[in-house]
């Protein structure tokens, strides 16, 4: 127990898990589809294809998840609710249905004497509101604005820590421009008014539940420690394009009320020509947080790419002048991510360095690594690698915390194996383990090093 990591008292442990990768239930009591629904029923598109239409079915064995928290000691545990359950069109009256699911959640949360945290986006739009445009027009972080009042209204008295959306980035870039996200877009302008609407969505949301008198809310951001390849001005300005989109796009208007400096040179005339910014959006964007939640997983080495004349019509915003490269001489986690544990203590440094006072406490909001489990003959699940990962990376926020960043919270990402999006069920993140035929859930060697590190803090 003595090497293990030491967080200051009243620090808050806890897990994480998002609606559609464990809930299963996709047409039970009133659920509408989601994009999700639709991309992973389109084939090609997901690994193997798989859907969530059972997932880990959580909707039915939730007492079960709350036993696996309860058991594993935390304070907290991170969900998303799903919009599509709420307003299966995305707008009109609530369902009652799938208000009463996450209120028996939240119940059965508080029995154990864990604290809920809501999320209220983890990318399941209603594919009724993505058939009108989605997330590139404004109605939808209007619609987004009072899908939040409801919830917030249903729930806030019971649920303390609410968050907005989870990784815009995914939702605006992997969505609307790569395509290996839902809806399965490849678009330049699409994509960036996504992400502007997606910050308006969370300004809208910021004031509904702040007129429902939450006690703390804020955003989850995926920022990205982009480190350049090699020492030369050109591979450093293609790093700098890459920090624009990943993470600037993000925490300029959030945390500083404005849009970034290097935008143009990031996106060219697909940012000049943009008509989906209006007056105030800033102001309604900049609202103070709570907290921000950070999700972090590994570094991406960054390389300039040789500039391609576009055509306007078609250039993705991604095609910016940068390509990810190899990091060197490292493990690498199953999704082939290089673990550098030490890269996690420099964003979180350098983000309290560009942001200073005007960056609220910090959540570590998601956090873990896929790993290949070993399953013995008696049915243990040994995950070394996930456990080294885990003790290196919470050693490195330790690092960060006394450098001076206001770390109050870790969720380990995640409690169950699940639907890991494109790629289905072939990569397993959670520190327990389903086995998706039977749904037995079995705790792995990382669930219990988890335990004992939480352990070692309530004595």
């Amino acid at each position: 127990m003595s090497d293990l990591p030491v967080f200051p008292s009243g620090f808050v442990f806890g897990a994480a898990t998002a609606s559609y990768q464990i809930e299963g239930a996709a047409q039970e009591d009133g659920r509408g589809p989601s994009i999700w629904d639709t991309y992973c029923h389109t084939p090609g598109r997901v690994d193997g294809g798989d859907t969530g239409d059972v997932a880990c079915d959580h909707y039915h064995r939730y007492p079960e998840d709350v036993a696996l928290l309860r058991g594993l000691g935390v304070d907290s545990y991170r969900f998303s609710i799903a919009w599509p359950r709420i307003q299966p069109t995305g707008s009109g009256p609530a369902n009652a249905k799938g208000l009463d699911f996450y209120s028996r959640l939240v119940d059965e949360l508080l029995e154990a004497g864990i604290e809920p945290a809501a999320t209220l986006y983890h990318w399941d739009l209603p594919q009724a509101l993505e058939d009108q445009g989605g997330w590139r027009v404004r109605e939808t972080a209007e619609r987004f604005g009072e899908y939040a009042h409801i919830v917030a209204e249903h729930l806030a008295d019971r649920v303390p820590r609410w968050i907005t959306l989870n990784e815009p980035w995914c939702s605006a870039f992997l969505g609307y421009s790569v395509g290996r996200h839902a809806p399965g877009a490849q678009e330049g302008t699409g994509a960036l008014a996504s992400a502007h609407h997606l910050l308006v969505g969370h300004g809208l949301a910021m004031k509904a539940l702040r007129a429902t008198g939450v006690r703390e809310a804020g955003i989850t951001l995926n920022l990205d420690r982009n480190v350049p390849a090699n020492d030369t001005p050109a591979d450093r300005a293609a790093t700098v394009r890459a920090d624009t989109q990943h993470n600037l796009v993000w925490t300029e208007p959030i945390l500083a009320g404005r849009y970034p400096a290097t935008e143009q040179d990031t996106w060219g005339e697909l940012i000049t020509r943009q008509d989906f910014r209006r007056d105030g959006d800033l102001d309604l964007i900049a609202q103070p947080l709570d907290f921000l939640g950070v999700n972090y997983y590994r570094p991406i080495v960054v390389a300039d790419a040789p500039y391609r004349e576009p055509d306007p019509a078609h250039r993705v915003a991604t095609d910016n002048r940068y390509q990810e490269t190899a990091y060197p001489d490292v493990r690498r986690t199953a999704m082939n991510w290089p673990v550098v544990p030490e890269s996690f203590t420099d964003l979180l440094t350098a983000l309290k360095g560009t942001y200073g006072e005007a960056l609220p406490p910090i959540h570590i909001t998601e956090n873990g690594s896929a790993e290949y489990d070993v399953v013995d003959q008696d049915g243990g699940v040994h995950d070394t690698d996930r456990v080294a990962y885990l003790h290196s990376h919470l050693t490195a926020l330790c690092a960060a915390m006394e450098a001076g960043v206001d770390v109050c919270g870790y969720y380990v990402w995640s409690l169950l194996d699940n639907f890991e999006w494109a790629l289905g069920y072939a990569k397993r993140f959670g520190i327990v383990r389903v086995d998706y035929d039977t749904q037995q859930r079995t705790p792995k060697d990382s669930y219990h090093w988890y335990r004992q590190l939480i352990a070692a803090h309530r004595g």
